[in-house]
């Protein structure tokens, strides 16, 4: 009877945790909606948590402003982040592929070079790689915010020890024996397996992407360009008697739009991986 009650009160002590920390999580997105539906002037007045009237004309105010094309640079960090994400999962987890499944002289060295890149900061090649993509022509553009994707070391680690855990070698070894070329075997065996690691890197790939700010600012210079970090900062950055907090509350709510909904169209591979991990053979 002791243990039963002590059971019962683990499991509502467990169930206040979750709450409050689902509460935690949930308390700021209701902010930013309430916020997103005041005024400049009621937002100037303090904290509330009670929703205004004014989400429409914030809304219509973000949408016609002249001096930045708000849907373009939605338009245009839907574009980098999804040709990032995809190209920054499919091709770190060929690496990993590539150095799991073959042995080679140079394995142990490669795999040291790629590590040793993970610790190297964006901030010290900044210069160079700002110098580089000018010469090569790319520089006010949208490439140079996707091609580097490809090379993700932390992706990649990730990858490698989901294969580690997931994949077994006499797989590949059968599926050579079929007579599979080593694209299809990847492509049509491994990648499946893979779905739960690939679904979980593409969305950190998508939100780092979405979120970053440092390179689109040093890159990009055309306003129909812009991604939306910069376009928040450009309205953070607005005249003060042209500043209107009620607009970048607004900005920021449908800026985390496509993120919700990158998340809910890829969590169900998320929850499908964790539930074949804990099945027992």
């Amino acid at each position: 009877m002791k243990s039963k009650n002590q059971k019962r009160g683990q499991t509502i002590l467990a169930y206040v945790v979750l709450i409050f920390l689902s509460f935690l999580c949930l308390f700021f997105f209701y902010i930013l909606i309430v916020n997103a539906t005041r005024s400049h002037a009621d937002l100037q007045k303090g904290f509330s948590a009670i929703p205004g009237s004014y989400f429409l004309e914030n809304l219509k105010n973000v949408a016609n402003d002249g001096s930045f094309p708000m849907f373009k640079g939605i338009l245009n960090s839907l574009i980098v982040s999804t040709c990032s994400a995809a190209l920054c999962t499919y091709f770190s987890s060929l690496t990993a592929y590539g150095l799991y499944a073959y042995d080679f002289r140079a394995k142990k060295a490669a795999f040291t070079f790629i590590m040793a890149i993970l610790v190297m900061p964006t901030q010290v090649t900044a210069m160079g790689f700002l110098r580089l993509i000018t010469n090569m022509g790319m520089y006010d553009s949208l490439l140079p915010l996707i091609i580097p994707s490809i090379a993700s070391p932390a992706v990649f680690y990730f990858m490698y020890s989901y294969l580690q855990s997931s994949l077994p070698l006499s797989l590949v070894e059968a599926a050579r024996i079929d007579g599979s070329g080593e694209f299809r075997t990847f492509n049509w065996i491994v990648l499946p397996i893979m779905k739960p690691a690939i679904a979980v890197q593409a969305i950190f790939t998508f939100v780092s992407s979405w979120n970053n700010y440092f390179v689109p600012a040093l890159v990009i210079q055309s306003k129909d360009k812009m991604t939306v970090p910069i376009l928040i900062a450009t309205l953070r950055g607005a005249d003060y008697m042209n500043f209107d907090m009620g607009k970048i509350y607004m900005m920021i709510t449908v800026a985390i739009v496509p993120i919700i909904i990158v998340y809910l169209l890829l969590s169900k591979y998320i929850i499908a991986g964790v539930t074949l991990g804990g099945v027992k053979e």
